[in-house]
């Protein structure tokens, strides 16, 4: 009995220490926060929900691949270097098309009660956006570290609960995001929705710009 108490106490010290780290990164407001936010304005709820899952899953991955022990060659000056050049250049591209094409196609708007286009292009956004961001490889290789130094989680059963818990807590904040967005719908004009893609087109570019031009300055 004691055992299973003690064992109680220790998951619910990881999950909570999950939750923390989880909250701390939606503090982190980035492209994708913006992206959120635009996709569900312009598509509704489950179209934001679905950029969402997509951040899930390029989350996870680089929690993996961090995880399995490429933390040496990932925090190496080269490979930032590397990453932020070709991050930016993706991300550049990105902000460049919602500026210049993206906020001009638009002539009229209506709500919409459902997405008819692909759910795994929308989800495939949320993964690109996320995945290209070195600020959130980096994110991850550090929360690595602080997990299987500080907290000791290196057992599997240990390290999964812990990051389990803090992409659930992304994802559902990042949900929430979407749920509030969804709800000013009512609201939009035409003219928003250009502006949205204008600001997220501009957010994207000074991403871009501060990777492409000050690699140095990302975290080490």
């Amino acid at each position: 009995m004691i055992g299973k108490v003690s064992f109680n106490i220790t998951s619910m010290e990881v999950i909570l220490n999950g939750i923390v780290s989880g909250i701390i990164l939606t503090f982190l407001i980035g492209p994708v926060f913006f992206t959120i936010i635009q996709t569900s304005i312009e598509h509704g709820f489950s179209s934001g929900v679905f950029v969402a899952v997509g951040v899930c899953v390029s989350d996870s991955m680089y929690i993996l691949i961090s995880f399995l022990g490429l933390i040496q060659f990932m925090d190496t000056p080269n490979f930032r270097h590397y990453m932020s050049y070709f991050g930016g250049t993706i991300l550049m591209g990105f902000g460049l098309y919602y500026l210049l094409v993206k906020s001009r196609k638009l002539t009229h708007f209506k709500r919409e009660e459902g997405y008819t286009g692909s759910w795994i292009k929308l989800a495939g956004k949320g993964f690109i956006i996320n995945a290209l961001s070195p600020m959130v490889l980096f994110f991850w290789i550090a929360t690595v570290g602080v997990a299987t130094t500080r907290f000791g989680y290196t057992s599997t059963s240990k390290a999964f609960v812990y990051f389990a818990s803090i992409v659930c807590t992304v994802f559902m904040t990042d949900v929430i995001k979407a749920k509030l967005a969804d709800k000013l719908r009512v609201l939009i004009t035409p003219m928003v929705v250009k502006i949205m893609n204008i600001v997220l087109g501009i957010v994207l570019m000074a991403f871009a710009s501060r990777l492409i031009f000050f690699p140095d300055a990302i975290p080490h």
